[in-house]
């Protein structure tokens, strides 16, 4: 399948089209972002009900109030899709926004196996793609089979760690993906993800980089998992396989977290044990003809989302706002792309669909990150336009 650009409002919605609870977020012009409910009507504005995201993911039942909230219709679907990407918008009409606000952007690292593997390839590595086919077999031949079912920070965990470290072969990846602790890190600011039909950003000065196809929760101020998305964790191999301390310039730049395309909260027709089933699918189609398909399933996490949700949150830290959580990436695409041993990474106009079949599809093209449109609309931004329309009274 090659997933065209732009994209459409069919491509983006999950199998049962309308039928769970979705809510996004739409820039509506004289007015600005508002939350907005995903309806067989159409695009309908619930912001005088709930003037942000956070407000709905804090309601006691978020599928049931977001049902309950009426409001103006925006629009159809297909109308805010056709005008979101950037270089075809017409600015005095609405357009898709990434579906959060005031939510932390937290991602948990290395909790899958495949890519707890990727990431000890990069560490040894050191960046050097060139290196990292050898490497690879390498690695495999030491680890000594699949690590599927090793449950981190259990007592075969650890042995395992006795064992590598006596080979030689421990790394700081195989500490936060097999021990006691995960890797849990803030992938951006709050207001700076971007949503479906847009570009994301690939930072101009690396070589090797991919997408990284995640499923994301949705995590009330309470610790309460409430809904999930989908997102793409763009990262940058070369960068973080120079050093782990580097992470924050793989990981955060320009519209490098994106997520969605909507919230879809959990009701009676959706709930975490769905999610814990999801079978995420991963496409990549170039302007240089190249086309990349990848399939994984959620079930093959080393850490529930519970358990991750848990060393987040709680007594040591709190989250006024809530938070998502991207829960690691399920596929490392390693297919060579140009040169045979050389793997896969980004090239300008790349096309990349992630989809679940009850969260749909997030859609994104590749450009670099110095490129792509500015983040200029912050915190104060918002609340001043919330304020202006009395949303906060």
């Amino acid at each position: 399948m090659t997933t065209p650009w732009p994209v459409d409002a069919a491509t983006l919605l999950p199998d049962d089209g309308t039928a769970g609870s979705l809510a996004g977020r739409a820039w509506i012009p004289d007015a600005g972002p508002s939350v907005v409910a995903i309806r067989a009507e159409g695009v309908v504005d619930v912001s005088a009900t709930f003037p942000t995201m956070r407000a709905l993911a804090e309601a006691a039942d978020p599928a049931d109030a977001l049902a309950a909230a009426s409001g103006p219709l925006v629009g159809s679907l297909a109308e805010l899709v056709a005008n979101t990407a950037p270089d075809a918008r017409d600015t005095t009409r609405p357009w898709l926004l990434s579906p959060i606000d005031l939510q932390v952007v937290k991602a948990a690292g290395v909790t899958f196996p495949v890519s707890m593997l990727e990431r000890v390839i990069e560490e040894r590595a050191r960046g050097d793609e060139d290196a990292a086919a050898a490497i690879r077999a390498e690695v495999d031949a030491v680890i000594g089979g699949s690590l599927d079912a090793l449950r981190p920070g259990s007592p075969e965990a650890a042995a395992l760690k006795e064992l590598l470290i006596e080979r030689g072969w421990w790394s700081q990846y195989l500490e936060v993906g097999i021990g006691p602790d995960a890797e849990v890190f803030t992938k951006a600011p709050v207001l700076a993800t971007v949503g479906p039909a847009v570009d994301v950003g690939v930072h101009s000065a690396s070589h090797w980089n991919n997408p990284e196809p995640e499923v994301v929760l949705v995590v009330s101020s309470t610790g309460r998992i409430v809904g999930a998305t989908l997102g793409n964790d763009v990262n940058l191999r070369d960068v973080e396989g120079r050093s782990a301390l580097l992470l924050g310039k793989a990981k955060d730049n320009n519209a490098s977290a994106s997520l969605g395309p909507f919230l879809r909260f959990f009701d009676a027709g959706y709930g975490l044990d769905d999610l814990r089933d999801s079978v995420v699918t991963l496409e990549i189609d170039g302007d240089d003809g190249f086309h990349l398909d990848g399939r994984s399933e959620l079930a093959r996490i080393s850490r529930d989302p519970e358990d991750l949700v848990g060393q987040v949150i709680g007594a040591h830290h709190h989250y006024p706002d809530g938070f998502v959580l991207y829960l690691g990436t399920m596929f490392a695409p390693v297919d060579d792309r140009d040169v045979p041993g050389r793997g896969f990474t980004h090239k300008t106009g790349d096309v990349v669909r992630i989809a679940e079949p009850r969260l749909g599809a997030l859609v994104n093209r590749v450009r670099p990150a110095e490129e792509v449109e500015p983040w200029t609309f912050g915190i104060d931004a918002l609340f001043r336009s919330l304020a202006a329309r009395g949303l906060l009274d």
